[in-house]
């Protein structure tokens, strides 16, 4: 019966030592995700931002020679990040595609025009920007029209900004759950060896002695969440990769590494903050406390 207890405690030890390094394992997994949105958030913008762009109607009777000048032209402004060009043909097949019908065939002739698509630089999509652009690209004598949808833009701009502002928010408070679902975890582990601790000091341990192991192993179980969250990241970026191009870029080794970093520190440092506190809690109780 003696030796029964002693496995018994110390299994009880383990689940909750366990439990603890699961449940960091998460948090941390979720921090991760968070700095990797934080870090990327510059990029979502632009993501966004770039899918702005100009629609320039052509002049019907424009040879081959003068589109392409047009087009090499358009190429060398700083502005522009992609350029398609669309002919007439091709934008009729897609709006019959659209429509369901044939109206070319029923109009007797394409009323359409060839055009260029225009996408632009993140930083030339603001409202005043977009309005200098497009009175530049009406002087070209080959645009018959240009067209871009100014109430998306503003929508898009205003979301951008309230978007940012809610992430600083959202981040600060995720934060501060996560660090309260850690310190609450790793306390229900000290909680099962609140004896043990009360029991070290009637032996005249020092504070920072019965601190020490709790902490080192803590500190252990830290680093093993940690390094465990990384892989589900990995493979998380991994399953998902193809959904999260042009969103997060998961090829930039600079913000992988600083996500690593981050969630190795912030494993390391909420598990000995939250320890030391827990720890610290027990150690001024007196042994009739230990039961409530």
């Amino acid at each position: 019966m003696g030796k029964y207890k002693p496995k018994k405690l110390k299994e009880r030890i383990f689940t909750s030592y366990l439990t603890s390094m699961v449940s960091i394992t998460l948090v941390l997994f979720l921090l991760g995700l968070l700095v990797m949105i934080l870090l990327n958030a510059e990029r979502l913008s632009e993501y966004v931002r770039e899918r702005i762009g100009f629609t320039l109607v052509l002049h019907d009777d424009l040879k081959e020679t003068e589109i392409t000048k047009l087009k090499n032209s358009l190429k060398a402004q700083p502005f522009v990040k992609s350029l398609k060009y669309v002919d007439k043909d091709s934008a009729a097949l897609v709006l019959q595609k659209e429509l369901g019908e044939d109206f070319t065939g029923f109009l007797g002739f394409n009323p359409l025009f060839n055009s260029l698509e225009v996408k632009l630089f993140a930083q030339y999509t603001h409202s005043d920007s977009l309005a200098v652009i497009e009175k530049n690209l009406m002087q070209n004598p080959q645009v018959k029209e240009v067209f871009y949808q100014r109430s998306l833009v503003s929508v898009i701009n205003e979301n951008v900004r309230k978007i940012s502002i809610f992430l600083l928010i959202f981040s600060g408070l995720l934060l501060f759950v996560f660090s309260v679902l850690i310190n609450n975890t790793i306390r229900i582990s000290v909680y099962s060896q609140r004896f043990i601790i009360n029991n070290m000091l009637l032996v005249g341990a020092t504070r920072s002695f019965v601190r020490k192991p709790f902490i080192r192993k803590s500190i252990l179980y830290g680093i093993y969440g940690a390094l465990l969250s990384w892989i589900l990241l990995a493979a998380f970026m991994i399953t998902y990769k193809k959904e999260l191009s042009g969103m997060i870029d998961t090829n930039d080794f600079i913000i992988l590494g600083i996500v690593f970093v981050t969630v190795f520190l912030l494993g390391i440092f909420l598990s000995w903050i939250s320890t030391h506190v827990a720890v610290n809690r027990f150690l001024r109780m007196k042994f009739d406390e230990l039961f409530y």
